[in-house]
């Protein structure tokens, strides 16, 4: 009897487990993970290996302190609770990923021309520097998430400035800013970084300037907005396609 109570009891204990897993889940990394682990706002978890979690301990130390100078925040589960989670986080790696719709030769051949993206981002060793590195945005983005951003990049500029952060790390904290010299110049570009007595800032052209705050007629944080355009008017549906096709194919060096 025993034995017949353990065969009926342990798969029960183990979709229990697996349920938990998945509550917090859903709870606490989908909204930004996306409901299968495809990515969002946050990288997708629904690949073999994660770049940052190697292994178990390396992701529990995420799922508990978060990441500085990203959007990934800490939790307050219990130990439980995180080996629940990282055992389903794992099992979507096991998944295959749907296949992205798209030609990813002809959304580089637009990445590099038509769209203009180079001239702000960098995809290995060529591109700007204003915008993101993109080289392995493939890893962090989902193709959902790439197009939303490329018909209205202002809706999805990292946000995790807010009030709940102890620590707030500069390249978590994207933001336009503009400076009035006291000579009357206006600046415009991208905060690259920032103390209590000076700013420094990138503009479009790739160049980098420092200022001492007492020096500025004005600092004019422009939070929310970007130097990005919306490709809604600029690419048709199908090279729109393609762009995000060739920007899921970016994966680094994996």
């Amino acid at each position: 009897m025993v034995w017949l109570f353990l065969i009926l009891v342990a798969p029960l204990v183990a979709f229990a487990a697996d349920s938990t897993g998945q509550h917090q889940y859903q709870v606490s990394c989908a909204p930004c993970h996306g409901p299968q682990g495809e990515g969002g706002r946050g990288p997708a978890l629904a690949i073999a290996k994660l770049p940052r979690a190697p292994d178990d301990a390396a992701l529990a130390s995420i799922v508990a302190l978060g990441i500085p100078g990203t959007q990934m925040p800490g939790t307050r589960m219990t130990a439980d609770e995180r080996q629940q989670l990282i055992g389903y986080v794992r099992g979507l790696g096991v998944a295959k990923s749907a296949p992205v719709e798209g030609n990813a030769r002809a959304g580089e051949d637009l990445f590099w021309g038509k769209a203009h993206c180079g001239q702000c981002h960098t995809v290995g060793p060529r591109g700007g520097r204003l915008g993101p590195d993109l080289t392995e945005i493939a890893l962090r983005r989902s193709p959902a998430h790439l197009r939303a951003t490329l018909l209205d990049p202002a809706a999805n500029i990292p946000d995790s400035f807010t009030f709940y952060r102890r620590v707030v790390f500069t390249p978590d904290n994207f933001v336009e800013v503009r400076v009035v010299t006291r000579a009357g110049k206006s600046i415009t570009g991208v905060r690259v970084d920032e103390d209590a007595f000076s700013i420094q800032l990138r503009d479009a052209s790739d160049r980098t300037y420092s200022f001492r705050k007492d020096e500025l007629r004005e600092l004019v944080k422009s939070w929310g907005k970007t130097p990005m355009p919306g490709y809604r008017d600029i690419l048709n549906d199908s090279e729109l396609r393609d762009v995000v096709a060739y920007l899921s194919s970016l994966r680094g060096s994996e």
